[in-house]
């Protein structure tokens, strides 16, 4: 078996990210990490996010840091990953790329504590960089510019010390002094010799600077000072000309001020009023505004507080927190002009906000001028504080994130083409349902009802220079209807057009020319209002139409072609006449080339599956120039010309081309490649789109031409990072559309659906899957699917949380709270009205004790994404495990199992007060009924249905269960397992276990003895968290270090387990290695770089094959398609090679390294790899396919077919 692995939705989570100008524009990026991928995100002018580019790094992504050398204009990018080598980036505005600059190595591959990269620092002035491990080693790179203006970097400079624990570094501002760095670090040399702990107990946190002598090209441990054994982050305080110089550091509860030879000034952290009084608050981002002299901290909470200082003569005297707004907690923040926030939140949707002030307005606040006052025996009492709603900011945009993804479902619950995947994301009040469906997702922005139903709808301007259109043109089966568009869309009557027959096409054409053509002739309408008319010969109808902005062709009834063009004058003008042999189906004309006066290339399709390129040259006018067969008759043309690009938006730089795309009757849609010199047709790609013959619009996206296909469901071809993507839209279907623009609506769509007008965008182009965001009370930990009633049934957990309706009390209590010892309010705005309360998405939910827990079985209907029935665990119970099972021999039909634990705890030892499983009856197929719950011993985290049977995985023990009037009925077991029992399968009579940290079982079970016996297990110890049966003798599972891997039992083992009648008795024994004497073999082996935590095997593509899906906690989505003939793994197995030697990762980390991480890499080729074929040089593209006997035409056609093939 040979799998073609390749991700259908990138990375979503963020671990990291910086802004900078690193194109060297005017207009500041963004540079995120997610994890194995570096993106680059820019706001347009509509404070909208757009990806510029997205990188696969084939490495994990540890550090991110940007710097600028001294009198430059743009920013570098120091990447610190897994590859054991530091790495400085440039971003390339002609290629839209990444440049690597310099990559130095300076230790092993792969995330270890003692390999620098984990941390990063970088002088302010840009010239030297630091980089560190979790413990011992840091090195400092002096960076500098040789005479060629080009960034040289040093050799690296050592600054380890043994026995250190890292916990945070950054570059200290000083001016043009030696930089300096400073670390948090802690020293651990006494604690390994004391067995007593004392040493331990006693360790002490240090800040230390390091001081770099440009001169002497050493580096020195200049200063080193105690700090609270909370300090957790260190932030940059300007310096030199700019201010004080020195660090804030973020310890629990308290923000200080520290500079060598200066006094610490500390000031403590506002804490909410309903926070515990053990719990203390961290910070856990930072940012500081570029243009204005604060900082903003967020706490663990989402709090966000604004931290300004105020100097002296003597260094800074005050330091003052106030409470600015909360935001869901982010694991970076970014300030980006003009007046943008970037929040790439931990869990959930990232959030861009736009300021609305600066928090100059009174609000709580902490001061470092009242810690005396503050001060008590017991130590400081707190400053309390309250959360409101956004005052300061307001959302503007967000970026969809799937992070984490906890389970996931292909299912098709909508009875549509394409199946839908369904997916529990987030955590606590972000948690939500998302259903994906592959395509685009459109926002409308208006619709409208008509008078009847349409058969045709444009778009005009009214002279070529405007920059919206004027009107549109809506034709009927008898007539024709004229909207201004303006504030408002209208109705007009003195437009000039012919309202009183339909409208086969409206178009601009010259400077100021309106053409209308209908059935009976075709009408010129100029600005000044001067009208002229052109009839058809005798009873003659036009019947199809093709024009560009000078030329326009019409085929008659009987299949004459009739060919005009504008004059200087603005009239169209008749130029030459041609019969063709049959009917003609649809036609078009290219574009209009920059510089020329006309297009030479007309493009007719006829009903004997031909299309023909005739040409439009005045030397050879209709003259036949190439001719190309199809399956189908041709429905629609459509030239597309993709213009030549230099590395904006769209892409890497590509040539410019022209090419033909034909919607056939059969509903493939076909695309050729049009030389632009002799009308050659060439590299035919086609692609079945839906059931009705597609129709074929030209649209602008983004300033590129696009082509939007409507059939059965709309699509979108357009260009993307240099690439051709396809894509549905989410969209009824749409008989007739044309492109839209307006001061509301810059670059949109109007399109006919039904008997009604709307106006919609597509935004987000680089994203595979449109998404439906059904938000859920808690953590999603796993769901199913009713069989009969295709409702959801997802169960939640949360520890340390409140139910909603203690939160609400809580809330309440919360106002009448906050006192001091003589019952003065400590907070400001602790009697502000109901209106100013957060929802919990915002504020998140109370942190309580660890063994406090809540949770709920919630009941769905996707189609109406409504909640049926939520019901709520008491008595401290949590959900861990559900399935639908029906009892043999029972009359309660489909009922519903849960497995539960009481009070569980997970340190400092795992405990629990009791474990259930609870039966539930579906009452009116909807609303959930307990029938009774039976106490277990240990918590079932597996259940399945077996055989009319409840099969419950409880702790090591494996369970069969028979269903009783009061309880469950235990009929067998087997205890032989080493760990605990995660997921159950079953097939006929073959049961696989998935243990928790030894991999599968295979199992069966003997009704005539009624006991459960082990047949096989695995070779490997692997810590499984998701599994996925594949056939009789195959199952598919993910660890929890990234690696997906399959594990098959040999033939010989299966028919011999098959066939024996004894029982296997001997099995019950454990033999000496506590395993089975059979053992499964690995056939699949492959590290994903990220944790699986949902397998599935399913089909995206209507009449696909199938393959497995997967789903990751970074919020990915990736499959596994079996590669059908020998030819092809051959093919690609040979260019994953060639990629792999000619084009090595961007972080210097070695590709077969990287998938091999843990074991060899087995029967998987990384699609991936193979996709980043289409951004090499063309040079390098054409020595690859003359190694592969192919071309890079034919190369592309290959990736972009099995592409189709998953969905």
């Amino acid at each position: 078996m040979i799998l073609y692995s390749l991700t259908l939705q990138k990375t979503t989570g963020i671990t990291s990210a910086i802004s900078g100008n690193f194109s060297g524009d005017k207009n500041p990026e963004i540079a995120v990490s997610r994890g194995k991928l570096l993106d680059l995100l820019r706001i347009d002018d509509n404070g909208k996010l757009h990806t510029l580019l997205s990188v696969e790094i084939f490495g994990i992504i540890r550090s991110l840091t940007q710097f600028r050398l001294t009198g430059s204009h743009k920013d570098y990018i120091v990447v610190g990953s897994d590859s054991g080598r530091i790495v400085i980036l440039e971003y390339n505005k002609i290629t839209n790329s990444f440049d690597k600059i310099h990559q130095e190595t300076f230790g092993k591959s792969g995330c270890r504590r003692v390999v620098p990269g984990q941390f990063s620092g970088v002088d302010p002035k840009g010239r030297a960089a630091m980089v560190g491990a979790c413990e011992k080693q840091k090195f400092v790179y002096v960076l500098n510019r040789d005479s060629s203006a080009r960034l040289t970097i040093s050799s690296p400079i050592e600054a380890h010390k043994s026995c250190m624990v890292t916990y945070a570094i950054c570059g200290v501002d000083c001016g043009f002094d030696n930089p300096v760095f400073a670390a948090i670090e802690m020293d651990y040399s006494g604690v390994d010799k004391d067995c007593t702990g004392q040493a331990a107990a006693e360790a002490q946190k240090h800040l230390t600077f390091y001081e770099l002598d440009l001169g002497l090209n050493h580096v020195s441990r200049k200063w080193s000072e105690p700090i609270d054994n909370g300090a957790n982050m260190l932030v940059a305080v300007p310096g030199g000309g700019d201010g004080p110089g020195g660090v804030l550091v973020c310890a629990e509860n308290f923000v200080i001020y520290k500079n060598q030879g200066y006094p610490d000034v500390r000031c403590l952290t506002p804490r909410r009023v309903d926070l515990p009084a053990e719990r203390g608050v961290l910070i856990v981002s930072s940012v500081k505004h570029k243009s204005m002299p604060f900082f903003l901290l967020q706490s663990e909470y989402g709090d966000v507080f604004k931290v300004t200082l105020e100097c002296g003569n003597e260094g800074v005297s005050e330091l003052k927190i106030k409470y600015f707004d909360t935001i869901p907690v982010t694991c970076s923040m970014c300030v980006i002009k003009p007046g943008y926030l970037f929040a790439a939140s931990e869990f959930g949707d990232h959030a861009l906000y736009q300021f609305l002030d600066i928090g100059d307005e009174p609000d709580v606040e902490s001061s470092s001028a009242r810690m005396t006052e503050l001060e008590t025996e017991e130590g400081f009492r707190p400053v309390f504080f309250q959360p409101r709603r956004l005052k300061n900011l307001v959302k503007v945009d967000i970026g969809h994130s799937l992070m984490p993804i906890m389970d996931m479902k292909v299912v098709n619950l909508f009875e549509e083409e394409t199946p839908q995947i369904y997916a529990l994301c987030g955590q606590g009040p972000r948690s939500s349902l998302r259903i994906l469906r592959p395509g685009l997702e459109i926002t409308e922005m208006a619709t409208s009802s008509l008078p009847g139903v349409p058969n045709g709808v444009w778009t005009i301007k009214k002279n070529v220079n405007d920059e919206f259109d004027a009107y549109v043109v809506v034709s009927f089966t008898t007539a024709t209807l004229v909207l201004s568009i303006g504030e408002t869309v209208e109705e007009v009557s003195n437009s000039g057009f012919l309202d009183t027959t339909p409208s086969l096409a409206v178009v601009l054409m010259g400077d100021d020319s309106l053409i209308q053509f209908y059935p009976s002739g075709i009408r010129n309408i100029r600005e000044d209002g001067r009208i002229n008319e052109w009839s058809t010969p005798g009873k003659k109808k036009i019947v199809k139409v093709g024009y560009n902005s000078h030329q326009a062709v019409i085929a008659l009834s009987e299949g004459d072609l009739i060919y005009f063009e504008m004059d200087i004058t603005g009239k169209l003008m008749e130029v030459e006449k041609c019969e063709m042999q049959g009917d003609v189906a649809c036609l078009d004309i290219a574009p209009v080339p920059a510089g020329r006066e006309r297009s030479r290339f007309l493009a007719v399709g006829t009903y004997d599956n031909l299309i023909r390129i005739m040409s439009l040259d005045p030397n050879d006018c209709m003259q036949m120039l190439s001719m190309q067969s199809v399956f189908s008759p041709p429905e629609s043309l459509l030239f597309l010309e993709v213009q030549a690009s230099t590395g904006t938006e769209d892409g890497a730089g590509h040539h410019a081309n022209l090419f033909l795309n034909a919607g056939l009757q059969n509903g493939m849609l076909c695309r050729t490649v049009v030389d632009m010199v002799t009308g050659q047709l060439s590299d035919i790609h086609s692609r079945f789109i839906g059931l009705k013959a597609p129709k074929l619009i030209s649209i602008t996206i983004r300033g590129q031409h696009a082509v939007l296909c409507l059939s059965s469901q709309p699509w979108l071809g357009y260009i993307y990072q240099g690439q051709f993507l396809l894509r549905r839209l989410t969209s009824n279907t749409l008989k007739y559309a044309a492109s839209f623009s307006s001061d509301q609506c810059a670059e949109g769509v109007i399109a006919v659906a039904a008997d009604s007008l709307k106006v919609f965008t597509v935004e987000r182009l680089g994203e595979t899957f449109s998404q439906t965001i059904i938000p859920l009370r808690y953590t999603p930990r796993k769901f199913v699917l009713h069989p009969k009633q295709n409702l959801l049934v997802i169960i939640e957990s949360d520890q340390r949380a409140l139910t909603a309706e203690e939160r609400e009390a809580a809330r309440k209590e919360c106002f009448r709270t906050g006192m001091d010892d003589n019952g003065n309010v400590e907070m400001e705005n602790a009697h502000e009205d109901d209106d100013s309360q957060v929802s919990d998405e915002q504020y998140g939910y109370p942190k309580l004790e660890k063994a406090k827990w809540v949770s709920c079985i919630r009941v769905l209907d996707p189609r109406t994404e409504e909640t049926i029935c939520c019901l709520e665990l008491q008595d401290n119970e949590a959900a861990f495990s559900i399935c639908t099972v029906n009892f043999y021999d029972k009359d309660y039909g489909t009922l519903l199992a849960v497995g539960t634990a009481k009070s569980l705890q997970f340190s400092p030892i795992r405990s629990f007060d009791a474990a259930y499983i609870h039966i539930y009856q579906f009452v009116d197929g909807e609303k959930l009924e307990l029938l009774h719950k039976t106490q277990v011993d240990d918590v079932p985290l597996a259940l399945s249905q077996f055989q009319g049977r409840l099969l419950a995985g409880i702790g090591s023990v494996l369970r069969l269960y028979d269903l009783g009037m009061k309880r469950l009925l235990r009929k067998c077991e087997n205890k032989m397992f080493p760990s605990t029992i995660i997921s159950i399968h079953t097939y006929g009579g073959r049961i696989y276990i998935g243990d928790m940290q030894e991999s599968f079982h295979y199992c069966y079970y003997r009704r005539d003895m009624n006991e459960l016996y082990i047949a096989a297990d695995d070779f490997y110890p692997r810590w499984l968290i998701a599994s996925q049966h594949i056939d009789f003798d195959t199952m598919a599972g993910a660890d929890k270090f990234g690696n997906v891997f399959f594990v098959q039992l040999p033939q010989d083992i299966s028919s011999e387990i098959d066939e024996d009648s004894t029982g296997r008795k001997k099995s019950k024994k454990k033999s000496m290695l506590n395993g089975d004497p059979k053992k499964v073999e690995e056939i699949i082996q492959f590290h994903v770089g990220d944790v699986v935590s949902s397998l599935q095997k399913a089909s995206l593509a209507p009449g696909g094959r199938e393959c497995i899906i997967y789903g990751t906690m970074m919020g990915s989505v990736g499959s596994f398609l079996p590669i059908a003939s020998r030819d092809d793994a051959d093919f690609f197995s040979h260019l994953e090679m060639h990629m792999r030697q000619e084009h090595p990762p961007l972080c210097g980390r070695d590709h077969m390294a990287y998938r091999s991480a843990y074991l060899p890499v087995k029967g998987v080729i990384d699609g991936d790899l193979c996709e980043q074929f289409h951004t090499l040089p063309m040079d390098m593209q054409r020595k690859i396919a003359d190694e592969l006997y192919s071309s890079p035409v034919e190369i592309l056609k290959k990736l972009e077919q099995i592409r189709n093939t998953i969905i």
